[in-house]
């Protein structure tokens, strides 16, 4: 290769990247204040529905921990006042929360009755009002570290629990919303410690990992599932076998595709790793290495159809900053690392959520030498949402009926453009309310398709629009769950 080849292949390397980097927007600090705020380790604190982003962390500016809340209503561009939605004179930590539309449900671990128990807590309006506490959990032991997860009324929350003589993963549902909870179901039995649970929900099928130290003092990925909502689990699946340490495993899953991420020590350095399951869990692929670093640490991963997102902690001079890594090809290829904190201090605790084209994360970071919470976003990092059919010109605009319909929880819209213009395509829930912008960009002419995941929305009747220069057509679909 001659000189200038070489360079032209760098330079359009170095744009290609350059791209990439820009498309994230600069860092969003949320909270300022000389004492601790921080979100949970390993527990998702960031979720959305539509234009809303809900975030939750703990806090210690009132003299104890204490669970607050923050909210956008336009994907994260502008942010509302912090809410505290504890009170106690004893410590509220690790917070976890859910969403299905205006629906939020948050659990945390507090010490109000002298131990620590699993609360929780729910709002019916997108975050503006808040109900009662609600304690899950009455053990003398220690209940902690929770997660949980939503699908239409049915809320799964797991936590480890010592009340055994060591930790186990226990679950926990409400099948109206919270209004009641069934018992604790302990679903792991064995006399080594097993946490860092996590846990996706897909319709009636649960899937959920964790790190267990049966095999010896390394700690292994295990799975299981349970088909019917819960109610029953099937056997113990051991995902990983080595002889080094294997942690902090998160579960999430796209159709049948059940994919799996955890860091792991078997390289003498803690790397990020990777796994899919093809047929819901019934047997697993190989082990993939997807990073080759310093050290690399606690991976949450985020699925929307074919793209996966994958957000971790990674060593870098000394100390930690966040790290950011995507397939688009469900996982057969992955992008470079590409780092969105270059601080002199830790970045931790991260998070992730996907709202439409947006990919949003939430983070710990102590650049101000104190531990505050900081979020980004990439608008367009989620590349799911607008696929070129055919570059045939069409003769007409032309909005096509959606399929399948009914649906739950993804269907597919497809629309004609015969010449280049501004289009939006935006989703309206029976109120008018919008619920999501699946198109908002100038785009040539073609047929085009575009998927709308309706996971966070109630069953009812929803109305698509498209709307390009002087043409606006409406149609009518309905989500069934």
């Amino acid at each position: 290769m001659n000189k200038s080849t070489f360079t032209v292949l760098f330079l359009f390397s170095l744009t290609l990247l350059t791209k990439l980097y820009t498309q994230w927007l600069p860092d969003v600090r949320l909270t300022n204040d000389t004492n601790i705020s921080q979100t949970s380790i390993h527990a998702n604190c960031i979720a959305n529905s539509g234009n809303f982003i809900h975030v939750v962390w703990e806090d210690t500016r009132d003299g104890n921990s204490e669970i607050y809340y923050k909210r956008s209503i336009d994907v994260g561009t502008n942010w509302e006042a912090d809410t505290r939605l504890t009170n106690d004179p004893q410590n509220s930590a690790s917070p976890s929360i859910a969403v299905n539309g205006s629906q939020i449900y948050i659990v945390w671990a507090e010490r109000r009755n002298n131990n620590d128990e699993i609360y929780f807590k729910s709002s019916t309006n997108a975050g503006l009002d808040w109900g009662v506490d609600t304690r899950l959990t009455n053990s003398a032991y220690i209940s902690q570290q929770p997660c949980i997860k939503v699908y239409n009324t049915n809320i799964h929350v797991l936590w480890i629990d010592n009340r055994d003589g060591n930790n186990e993963v226990y679950y926990k549902r409400s099948t109206n919303s919270g209004l009641n909870w069934g018992d604790d179901i302990r679903l792991t039995n064995n006399s080594a410690f097993s946490y860092q649970q996590s846990i996706t929900v897909n319709a009636s099928t649960l899937h959920v990992t964790w790190t267990d130290n049966r095999d010896g003092i390394n700690g292994e990925i295990y799975y299981k599932k349970s088909t019917n909502n819960g109610t029953t689990w099937g056997s113990d699946i051991r995902l990983t076998n080595h002889t080094s340490s294997s942690q902090y495993s998160t579960v999430s899953y796209s159709g049948e595709s059940i994919y799996v991420v955890w860091d792991d020590y078997r390289s003498s350095n803690y790397e990020i790793y990777f796994k899919i399951s093809s047929d819901e869990g019934e047997s697993w692929g190989t082990d993939t290495r997807l990073t080759n670093t310093v050290a690399s640490r606690k991976p949450f991963i985020e699925v929307s159809g074919n793209a996966l997102h994958i957000v971790f902690i990674k060593s870098v001079s000394g100390h930690f900053d966040v790290c950011y890594k995507r397939s688009t090809d469900s996982g057969v290829n992955w992008d470079p690392d590409l780092l969105l904190t270059n601080n002199s201090l830790n970045s931790e605790n991260t998070s992730i959520s996907v709202s439409n084209s947006t990919v949003n994360i939430l983070w710990t970071d102590l650049r101000h030498g104190n531990e505050e919470i900081y979020y980004k976003k990439n608008p367009t990092g989620n590349p799911i949402g607008i696929i070129t059919i055919s570059n045939e010109v069409p003769t007409n605009f032309r909005l096509q009926q959606n399929y399948p319909n009914p649906f739950n929880p993804v269907t597919n819209i497809k629309f004609d453009l015969p010449k280049r213009e501004f289009v939006k395509l935006v989703i309206n829930d029976i109120t008018g309310k919008e619920v999501a912008l699946l198109v908002n960009e100038e785009l040539d002419p073609g047929v085009y398709s575009v998927n709308w995941n309706a996971e966070n929305q109630t069953s009812g009747i929803y109305f698509y629009r498209f709307i390009s220069g002087n043409f606006t057509e409406v149609r009518k679909m309905i989500v069934l769950k």
